[in-house]
C-alpha cells in the first residue's frame, strides 16, 4: 500500500512536470536538467516508499508470527526486532489483551476449582448428618432404641442434625445469591457503635458458653451506608468464627472507628494465628485450614467468611485477615457517610 501511494503520488507529480516543461516549450539544456532532476526525484520517492513499505511488511509478519506462537500459558511475547511506533502501539495492546485474557483464565479455573471443592464437601457435609439421622430413625422404627430415655436423646439429636443442614441450606443459598448478584440491599444511614452492640448482645449467649470474653470498643459517631441487616450478618459471622477459634477464657476484641474517610470494622480474636500460606484461602467457599471435614459442634460448612465477604463488597467495602498478637485480625473497611 505504500509503494502504491507513493507510485501514484511520484507519478501524478511527474507527469504534471513534464507536461508543464513541454508546454513552457524549454528547449536544449534546460528542458534536460528539469527532466533529469525530476526523474530523479521520482527515483528517489519511489526507493524510500519501497523501502519503508518493505520495513513496515517485515514488522508486521513478526508480529503475527509473534501472536501465532503465543504458548498455551497465554502470555504473550512482542517481537524481539524493533518495530515502527504504530506497530508497536499495536504490540503493546496485544500484549494487554493476551494478559486480560490470561488472568481471566485463571480466574475462570480458579472459579470452577472451587465449585469442585464446594460440591465435594458440602456433599460430604450433608451426608454425614444424615447418615446420623438415618441410623437413629432405623434404631426408632425397629424398637431397638425403646427406652424413654434413648428415644429422647435421640429426638434431641435428631432436632439438633435438623437445625444443622437448615443453617447449612440457608448458607448456600445466601451464597448463591451473592455470587448471582441478586443479594439486594436496603441502604440507610448506620452507626457501626449501635451495628457492634447489637452483634455482641446476639453472640454473647455463644460467647459465654464457650467461656471466652467478649470486648467492644466502637466511635458512637461512625456512620456508613449500609444495609445494617446483611452488615450485621457479616459482623456477626466473623465475631461468631472469632469466639468458635478462640480457647476457653480467651478474648475477642471488636472494633469500630473512622480512619479518614473510611470506616474500619475490626475484629481481633485468641486463635494462635494462621499459617501465612493459608491467609490468601481464609475468604475461599468451605475452606476450613484443614484437608478433613470432620463436623465440629458448631456444625458450619466454612461459609460464613465467604458470606462475609460477598456482603462486605457489595457494599462497596473491603475485607481482610493478618495475623495479629495472640490471634489474627479481621478487617471490614466501608466507605465513611459524612452529613
Amino acid at each position: 500500500m505504500l509503494a502504491v501511494v507513493a507510485a501514484v503520488t511520484v507519478s501524478a507529480t511527474l507527469a504534471g512536470v513534464v507536461a508543464i516543461t513541454l508546454a513552457m516549450v524549454i528547449e536544449g539544456r534546460p528542458k534536460n536538467i528539469v527532466l533529469t532532476v525530476v526523474a530523479i526525484g521520482g527515483l528517489v520517492g519511489l526507493g524510500v516508499a519501497l523501502v519503508n513499505a518493505r520495513t513496515v511488511v517485515r514488522a508486521s509478519r513478526s508480529l503475527v508470527t509473534a501472536v501465532e506462537n503465543v504458548p498455551p500459558s497465554g502470555r504473550f511475547t512482542p517481537p524481539p526486532n524493533p518495530l515502527p511506533a504504530e506497530l508497536r502501539t499495536i504490540g503493546a495492546a496485544l500484549e494487554q489483551a493476551y494478559e486480560r485474557l490470561r488472568l481471566g483464565r485463571e480466574r475462570e479455573r480458579a472459579l470452577e476449582s472451587a465449585r469442585r471443592e464446594l460440591v465435594a464437601w458440602v456433599s460430604h457435609d450433608l451426608r454425614t448428618p444424615l447418615a446420623g439421622m438415618r441410623a437413629m430413625v432405623e434404631a426408632l422404627e425397629d424398637g431397638v432404641a425403646d427406652d424413654p430415655e434413648t428415644v429422647k436423646r435421640y429426638h434431641v439429636q435428631i432436632r439438633v442434625e435438623v437445625d444443622r443442614l437448615t443453617g447449612m441450606v440457608e448458607d448456600l443459598f445466601e451464597l448463591s445469591r451473592i455470587h448471582a448478584g441478586s443479594l439486594r440491599l436496603s441502604l440507610a444511614r448506620t452507626g457501626l457503635g449501635d451495628l457492634v452492640a447489637d452483634t455482641l448482645a446476639a453472640v454473647e449467649p455463644l460467647a459465654r458458653a464457650e467461656g471466652v470474653r467478649l470486648s467492644g470498643e466502637a466511635d458512637p459517631h461512625v456512620p456508613v451506608y449500609a444495609d445494617a441487616g446483611q452488615l450485621g450478618r457479616a459482623v456477626r459471622n466473623l465475631v461468631v468464627n472469632a469466639i468458635r477459634h478462640t480457647p476457653a477464657a480467651g478474648t475477642v476484641l471488636v472494633r469500630a472507628a473512622a480512619d479518614g474517610t473510611a470506616a474500619r470494622l475490626s475484629v481481633l480474636d485468641g486463635c494462635g494465628g494462621i499459617p501465612e500460606e493459608d491467609l490468601p484461602r481464609v475468604f475461599d467457599v468451605a475452606f476450613r485450614g484443614e484437608a478433613a471435614r470432620t463436623p465440629g459442634p458448631d456444625g458450619g460448612a466454612g461459609l460464613g467468611l465467604a458470606i462475609a465477604r460477598g456482603i462486605v463488597e457489595a457494599h462497596d467495602g473491603e475485607i481482610g485477615v493478618a495475623n495479629e498478637g495472640p490471634g489474627c485480625r479481621f478487617t471490614i473497611t466501608l466507605p465513611l457517610r459524612r452529613a
